[in-house]
């Protein structure tokens, strides 16, 4: 008989929660240059990488981060039974120019900047159900291709707003297994569109806030938990502004996380000195930090549980060019120190 892992109105509690195994995070110049430069597993000497394109560039930092995640697992890519990969480029181009060597099965994800906590729930979910004794979460952005495929080329030099983020040149990947390692992912609360009308494509952090916020609130309803619960509450890129919507937002419905919050777009830059307006975003932002930093926290037993909510703007030149708001989606994953 099937065992409910069901929790509340959108969550799931893992019986057997799967265990991230290894991780491997992998950035270009300026994020080297940052405050976790130290931490990171590789730093590109150049954001091309040697490659023609911007794009290929992006698929390289993929194979690099897989690969480095394996080796530091002691696995090849036969035991990888799934991989679970997307980054921000239509038709996902940076995944599959990447990945399509390795033969190893793709679910092809599009969660914007939330893909990193989408692919880490789904590998989670496939693993606890006895579906693959390994899986792979694997994301990345990339500066040059994500302004050309979103806003304007480089060549133009445009100005960008304050209220901008700069999107992170990286790439993480993630190893799941059944095999006991020192994180364990207890569980997900996977997230809800929800928009509100913000139209603005140069402040990601106001159009993600709110669905961060709706995914962090029904979190704490479905596990009966207070802000308190958890060492870190970690957003993927909401940068200074939306960090200052999302406390405030969730102030209202009657939590303070200002003591808890953390946010990767903060952490990533230093805002100031690598002129990044509001902070870094990008599906790579949330993956290095969480590779770089968050999880040897977790696996050193300096922080306990982690709730990681990456966040995204599902921001469409189409749809934006046709007049159309920019909706937001968040997904949270439940992080132990075990």
């Amino acid at each position: 008989m099937a065992i409910d892992q069901t929790i509340g109105m959108q969550s799931i509690q893992f019986q057997n929660s799967p265990y991230i195994i290894s991780s491997a995070s992998v950035v270009g110049p300026k994020e080297g240059e940052g405050p976790l430069g130290e931490y990171f597993d590789l730093v590109a000497p150049d954001a091309g990488l040697g490659e023609q394109t911007w794009e290929q560039a992006e698929s390289t930092m993929q194979k690099e981060a897989l690969q480095t995640a394996m080796e530091k697992a002691k696995l090849t890519l036969p035991q990888i039974r799934y991989l679970f990969g997307g980054d921000l480029l239509a038709q996902l181009i940076a995944t599959s120019f990447g990945n399509g060597e390795t033969n190893i099965p793709l679910f092809g994800l599009y969660g914007a900047c939330s893909t990193c906590g989408e692919s880490l729930a789904l590998a989670a979910m496939i693993v606890a159900g006895g579906y693959a004794d390994y899986a792979a979460a694997l994301t990345s952005s990339h500066f040059g291709s994500a302004e050309k495929e979103f806003r304007f080329p480089l060549g133009y030099g445009n100005q960008r707003p304050l209220s901008a983020t700069w999107t992170v040149t990286g790439s993480g990947a993630f190893i799941l297994s059944a095999q006991k390692s020192h994180v364990r992912v207890c569980g997900v609360t996977p997230g809800r569109i929800v928009d509100m009308g913000v139209k603005d494509n140069m402040n990601m952090g106001a159009c993600m806030a709110p669905a961060a916020c709706d995914t962090i609130y029904q979190n704490f309803m479905d596990f009966n938990r207070q802000p308190q619960d958890y060492d870190r509450i970690v957003t993927g890129d909401l940068g200074t502004i939306g960090q200052k919507l999302l406390i405030q937002l969730l102030k209202e419905k009657g939590f303070d996380i200002s003591q808890q919050h953390m946010d990767c777009g903060i952490e990533v830059y230093d805002a100031e000195k690598q002129d990044t307006h509001a902070g870094g975003s990008g599906c790579g932002c949330s993956a290095v930090v969480l590779a770089a930093l968050i999880l040897p926290k977790l696996r050193q037993g300096v922080w306990k549980r982690v709730l990681f909510v990456p966040t995204g703007a599902l921001l469409s030149k189409v749809s934006f060019n046709e007049g159309r708001s920019i909706p937001g989606i968040a997904h949270a994953v439940v992080l132990e120190h075990c």
